[in-house]
């Protein structure tokens, strides 16, 4: 089967047959064994969206019937398109999912070695590498793709990106810590070995202030905000420059790299450590 022709071709009708509905359970059955992913990276570092892989989950929602998903016994109730359950799981997938309450959506890939902490919510669409720390409260949003050995520290928000087709999702790459309550969104890519201390905000509008190399780190041409390799990145401020914000001393918050991480350091080095 050529899948990709299959999915777009699909994307294309209003109404679907039960024979759609079978090629729809290929591709995310293909999502879940990571053979697809929405995004990939090319020869020369680049991510790219595929965007075929996005409107075969678009296709999803079209294609699905609301249905109850609760259990008998349980006293919460579900409700949600038939085409997106939970992913199906079990021991030999090697994934430790803690006990207390965490969903993985069906059409997301978990590599074996990953931990889920209660209570994590990993997307449709999205791509969770081995060995990496889904910690409790932390989203894995659609479609973004994380790299191995990663670390979501508590409360950690990894958005989702699922349209416009073609925009390229939130990428963690390899050996990135993230920590508590930071917020990755808007297709940023954070490159390996970076470490995004407690709380830090990236979007795609906002501008990182590099202090070793003195310059600002903006997207351009409304494409993604890019977090260089082995940057360690807090919160910071700058100033409010018109009159009202020098009389009243107001200043707004920033990104800023205050270092980068040597290639000796150890990656379990405790986030404290880089902050000194």
């Amino acid at each position: 089967m050529d899948l990709k022709h299959e999915i777009e071709s699909l994307s294309a009708k209003s109404e679907f047959a039960a024979v759609d509905r079978e090629v729809y359970e290929v591709f995310k059955t293909a999502l879940r064994r990571g053979e697809i992913r929405s995004a990939e990276k090319d020869a020369s570092g680049n991510w790219n969206a595929n965007a075929w892989v996005k409107q075969g989950i678009l296709l999803g929602f079209r294609m699905g019937k609301m249905v109850e998903m609760s259990k008998e016994t349980e006293t919460l109730q579900f409700f949600d398109k038939d085409t997106f359950p939970l992913r199906p799981m079990t021991l030999e997938d090697g994934v430790r999912i803690v006990m207390g309450g965490s969903a993985i959506r069906d059409g997301s890939y978990v590599a074996p070695s990953v931990v889920v902490v209660p209570p994590a919510y990993i997307n449709v669409g999205s791509y969770v590498d081995e060995g990496t720390m889904v910690d409790s409260h932390a989203l894995v949003g659609s479609c973004a793709q994380i790299g191995k050995r990663v670390h979501l520290s508590a409360a950690a928000q990894i958005g989702g990106v699922l349209e416009p087709v073609n925009a390229t999702p939130v990428i963690i790459e390899d050996d990135v810590l993230v920590g508590g309550n930071t917020g990755v969104y808007e297709g940023t890519i954070v490159r390996e070995k970076c470490v995004l201390a407690s709380g830090v905000i990236l979007t795609r509008s906002t501008p990182v202030f590099d202090l070793p190399n003195q310059r600002v780190i903006k997207s351009m041409d409304g494409g993604s905000l890019e977090i260089p390799a082995g940057a360690v990145v807090v919160q910071g401020s700058r100033a409010v420059t018109n009159d009202f914000g020098r009389e009243n001393g107001l200043s707004i918050y920033c990104p800023v790299i205050v270092k980068y991480r040597d290639d000796k350091t150890d990656a379990a080095t405790k986030l404290e450590d880089y902050l000194r």
